[in-house]
């Protein structure tokens, strides 16, 4: 699953350089799901995670090696230089002539046979660590989606904001045609025309901040996910017309126990503890491993005068080994062993009740986004009638201009509101999708 992820994430970053190679600010609409795709592939910030898994793998071929044989060889030459002999009151000294040149060749194999389940434990703790990287790069993979799918919704809801104010732009600059209009035919006070050139400029200068922020968020979107440097992303259009899933809360909590990277890399924990329970008992066992060796060895040292020759012998047999002090050390590597354990499951325990906490949370503001959506779509409506209304009646000379400020600014405040509502349920999906581990 990883590599076809992989090789998804990059096809796109290639499509995209294409576009970027003809063009350095080349434009492409992108979806948010690509982008999560070409993050897996490109994004710096996961390669320490996919490092981390190769090497919680490569132990567990270490670990499994121990059950293979030790094979210990050994050479030697050496210099061995003559004896004396004396009585036993150190008398009578007399000199032994000793062969000089000493050789030595031995071949030991060791099989372990029985443990006490050291082995086996070892294993199964590295394969419960591999288990454990994978879920901490699901999580911090989690947690870049997420942050992608922030800047993306806010990336769309400041390109709506920037259509918005340009909107109000040329309104204000039509409305600043016919005020100018009406000056020169002294039905309009130049008052009037300076209060609008002021409005006009606030709202030219907003759109200059929108378009900062809009170059500040695309690039934190190119660079996160790994995309070539220069692309310009334009965020799905149809992203707000998509038809959400309204499952209920306890649909949302039970995915989260079973989905959630955060919960099953504490429950990772506790099979952790459990298993470094089970090695640090192994200990109050023996150890048991067939044993051979060869061994030729010369000059011959022990016969008086030396025997200038080589001896060679071998042996096969079973070694039963058992560490005494386990006796009084073992239990206390156990006791801590098992304090981890407890410390691991309150840990869960912990995660499990933020995790909850922060469904239902979600769940509420993702509700409570719908009803928030109904009323500036209320809003818009009447501050459009409100304000086409207000220039009908200053058209007249009915109305003054600051109600036409005041109408411009009701209009600009609710289709800005209008904006926030409908991304705010798109947010807090994926806000509900992260919390879950479905992102």
């Amino acid at each position: 699953m990883n590599n076809l992820r992989l090789l998804a994430g990059l096809l796109i970053a290639a499509t995209l350089s294409g576009g970027v190679c003809a063009d350095a600010q080349s434009s492409r609409m992108v979806s948010l799901e690509d982008l999560f795709v070409s993050a897996e592939a490109n994004s710096l910030q996961l390669r320490p995670s996919f490092a981390a898994e190769l090497e919680a793998e490569r132990e567990i071929a270490v670990a499994r090696a121990d059950l293979l044989p030790d094979i210990n060889a050994s050479l030697s030459l050496s210099y061995i230089g003559d004896g004396f002999i004396t009585n036993r009151n150190y008398s009578g000294f007399s000199r032994a002539e000793i062969p000089h040149l000493g050789t030595g060749l031995g071949i030991n194999v060791s099989q372990p046979v029985y443990t006490g389940g050291a082995l086996s434990a070892a294993i199964d703790l590295a394969q419960l660590k591999s288990s454990s990287s994978r879920f901490a790069t699901e999580l911090r993979r989690d947690n870049i989606r997420f942050s992608i799918a922030g800047f993306y919704l806010d990336l769309y809801k400041y390109h709506n904001l920037k259509r918005v104010v340009e909107s109000n732009v040329a309104s204000a600059r039509k409305v600043l045609s016919e005020m100018n209009a009406r000056f020169e035919q002294g039905t309009a006070l130049h008052n009037d025309i300076t209060r609008y050139e002021l409005l006009l400029s606030e709202l030219e200068l907003r759109l200059v901040k929108l378009e900062n922020t809009i170059t500040i968020l695309n690039d934190n979107i190119v660079t996160i996910s790994g995309l070539p440097e220069g692309s310009v992303v334009i965020p799905d259009s149809t992203l707000l017309s998509r038809a959400l899933p309204e499952s209920s809360e306890s649909v949302w909590q039970e995915r989260a126990l079973t989905n959630s990277p955060s919960l099953s890399l504490a429950r990772s924990g506790i099979d952790i503890s459990r298993k470094a329970e089970d090695l640090a008992r192994s200990d109050y066992k023996p150890k048991v491993a067939l044993q051979a060796a060869w061994t030729m060895d010369g000059p011959i040292l022990v016969e008086v005068p030396p025997i200038n020759k080589n001896l060679s012998y071998w042996y096969v047999g079973v070694g039963v080994s058992y560490n005494l002090s386990s006796l009084f050390k073992t239990d206390k590597s156990v006791a801590k062993r098992r304090a981890a354990t407890i410390l691991a499951q309150q840990e869960y325990e912990a995660a499990a009740e933020n995790v909850r906490l922060a469904i239902r949370a979600d769940y509420i503001r993702y509700l409570e986004a719908y009803e928030e959506l109904k009323t500036q779509q209320k809003s818009v409506e009447l501050a459009l009638r409100n304000y086409n209304t207000t220039a009908t009646r200053y058209a007249a000379d009915m109305a003054l201009i600051t109600d036409m400020l005041d109408a411009a600014d009701s209009r600009l405040d609710a289709e800005q509101r209008l904006v926030n509502a409908r991304i705010n349920i798109i947010y807090y999906y994926y806000k509900l999708l992260f919390t879950s581990g479905q992102i």
